[in-house]
């Protein structure tokens, strides 16, 4: 029987230690997950207040254009990016867009883009892909 309390004091003096690693604290703590305003969830609705330029950080140089969203399962207002070209033309204010984690490091920002951590994928519930090639057409409501 001695090597049974010799695994048990190892288990726990494991489980101890476990906490001074960061990430594992933030795991079980559900720190990240509080933070994020989709709540941990992969991608998330909203309504788009504002069309916006932001300017990319160095050494580039370019106006990348993003839509400010306010998600409608919290109200959290958030910066989503419009990917392709003349993407921006096919949002208008008031529309219903879905936006998803732009794949950055640990759900941060991604690239040269200071403050936006997600992408717009459809606007009005069609694809954004699907209207930049003109295989569909944006809903009028």
């Amino acid at each position: 029987m001695p090597g049974e309390f010799a695994g048990r004091k190892l288990r726990l003096t494991r489980q101890a230690f476990r906490w001074s690693d960061r990430y594992y604290k933030r795991r079980m703590l559900k720190l990240d997950v509080k933070s994020d305003p989709l709540h941990g969830s992969p991608m998330g609705r909203g309504i788009v207040l504002e069309k916006v330029g932001i300017e990319s950080r160095q050494p580039n140089s370019a106006v990348r254009k993003c839509v400010r969203v306010q998600l409608i399962k919290n109200g959290k207002v958030v910066s989503a990016f419009l990917p392709g070209d003349g993407a921006l033309n096919f949002v208008e204010e008031h529309d219903e867009a879905l936006i998803c984690g732009i794949g950055g490091p640990r759900g941060k920002a991604y690239g040269d883009l200071p403050g936006v951590r997600y992408k717009t994928i459809a606007i009005n519930n069609v694809s954004l892909n699907e209207l930049l090639l003109g295989k569909k057409q944006k809903p009028t409501r």
